[in-house]
């Protein structure tokens, strides 16, 4: 027991000194992370964490392969219909623990959907040709033949490769569209799957254009668009179900308020070629990917989507004003800004800077990490690889939560510019700056959650004794902290 105390005590502090520096001394303007709120945190480690509850529909209903369940179950159709209000959909289905392995799901229900079709006697078939982004100009890995789409589509004879083709961009900005060749190879190529939705991600996406060109195709491509990055800003960024999308993934914790999870929403017509096709999701997330499917965080999710519904608007006109801000504070700091400054540089919560003339992404990344400003370094569209990138990717969407409007981001961006440019040390300063945002925003306040927090944390100990022992521990702490 000795020993293991030692190992505990070891990690508790650690735990303590790392949860004390992210969320009280640093400025984290990672892209693609959020911190959740007290109450979706407590949440997730409820009893739920750890159960299972495996379900299908089978002869017309669902059925639940373990006892238990009624409570997570109402909370998975609690949590749907909120989020189909939050998407205006018909369908969800929340049983892919990641965004990655929501595609991956989507992927799999598609191929198996495509095979109903074949002739009997013939083999089964892989995708013909699907079009997405490239990885190189900003694609995220999971719709890539390397990532979720891994042995889904068919390989070219004579090269090797996956049959994929890229979604055009523009020679002046690489971060556009460039709509006439896109429309060139639709004609040419007919894909069965257009993947949109990017991990480099500052403009919408060509939804309603591909859309109207494809629509009236005797077989036309089933439209997904990966929302994973932009989740939390549907409707104020893009809303793809009115433009003309089938399918929207996403991960729920980057600019969505958490819980880490992933998600598949589906708004197939009744008319639809794709008809069928949710039922070969639904089977391909289970029993095709998951068995457990992480119960607890399926909880904070819904905790998560009450809090989004209710300050959608006010959050999303945030954070995307504070994404052109930093980015106009930036460029008048002397960094270069990607993207076009006539748009603000940016439409959605993602800043793009340049540094080569700096240094490497990556020794810029550090360098900002050790006066507790963390980024994320990014390869741009001219890097020849991601281990020489020339770019830092930014997001403003947790920090948002924290508090921070327009004219904060002027002095966070100065401090950037001076590790940047000086390669000064201003760790302390960014660590006093800090303190003024520490109480989180788009959620139920403080003093309105601390009752429920305090309630929710005490029943998780069946020992009266040992939550009195915490209650009593936890109050000297407090009047440690604040004498």
């Amino acid at each position: 027991m000795t020993r293991l105390k030692e190992k505990l005590t070891f990690w508790s502090d650690r735990i303590e000194e790392n949860n004390r520096w992210r969320q009280q001394e640093c400025f984290n303007l990672i892209p693609s992370e959020n911190t959740p709120s007290l109450l979706v945190k407590l949440a997730e480690i409820a009893d739920p964490a750890g159960r299972y509850a495996e379900h299908r529909a089978m002869k017309g209903q669902e059925v639940y392969f373990y006892q238990g369940t009624d409570f997570i179950r109402d909370v998975e159709l609690e949590a749907r219909k909120e989020l189909r209000a939050y998407f205006g959909c018909q369908d969800v289905e929340l049983r892919p623990v990641s965004g990655q392995m929501a595609n991956e799901v989507v992927f799999k229900g598609l191929v198996k959907f495509v095979n109903r079709k074949r002739p009997k006697g013939e083999p089964f078939r892989r995708l013909r040709l699907v079009m997405n982004n490239d990885l190189n100009k900003g694609g995220h890995l999971s719709s890539q033949p390397m990532g979720a789409l891994f042995n889904m589509v068919e390989e070219d004879p004579a090269t090797g490769k996956e049959k994929i083709i890229n979604i055009p961009v523009r020679e002046d900005n690489p971060y556009k569209v460039d709509l006439d060749r896109l429309a060139g190879l639709l004609k040419d190529h007919h894909p069965e799957l257009v993947v949109f939705g990017k991990s480099m991600f500052i403009y919408p996406e060509p939804v309603k254009f591909v859309y109207q060109l494809v629509k009236d195709w005797p077989e036309r491509p089933l439209l997904m668009y990966d929302m994973a990055h932009v989740l939390g800003l549907y409707g104020a960024f893009q809303a793809p179900f009115e433009e003309g999308a089938d399918i929207v993934t996403g991960s729920t914790h980057k600019t969505f308020f958490g819980s880490q999870r992933g998600m598949i929403a589906g708004n197939i017509a009744q008319d639809s070629p794709w008809q069928q096709l949710w039922t070969d999701i639904q089977a391909r997330a289970f029993p095709g990917s998951t068995s457990n499917h992480h119960l607890g965080t399926l909880l904070g999710l819904l905790l998560a989507t009450y809090e989004m519904n209710e300050f959608k608007e006010a959050y999303q006109f945030q954070v995307r004003k504070n994404a052109k801000a930093l980015a106009g504070y930036l460029k008048d700091a002397g960094i270069q800004v990607e993207g076009d400054e006539a748009d603000g540089f940016t439409e959605t919560h993602q800043v793009l800077i340049r540094v080569k003339n700096f240094g490497v992404g990556q020794e810029i990344a550090r360098r900002l990490e050790d006066n507790n400003i963390i980024v994320n370094y990014q390869a741009l569209p001219d890097d020849t690889t991601f281990l020489e990138s020339s770019g830092i990717r930014l997001g403003v969407q947790e920090m948002t939560r924290f508090g921070l409007k327009e004219k904060d981001f002027e002095i966070l961006a100065g401090l950037m510019a001076e590790v940047i440019m000086k390669n000064k040390t201003v760790r302390e300063e960014v660590r006093r700056y800090r303190q003024n945002f520490l109480e989180m925003h788009y959620c139920l306040p403080e003093k309105e959650s601390i009752g429920l927090a305090s309630n929710l944390l005490l029943s998780l100990f069946p020992s009266k004794e040992f939550s009195q022992r915490l209650v009593d521990g936890l109050a000297r702490k407090v009047k440690g902290l604040t004498s």
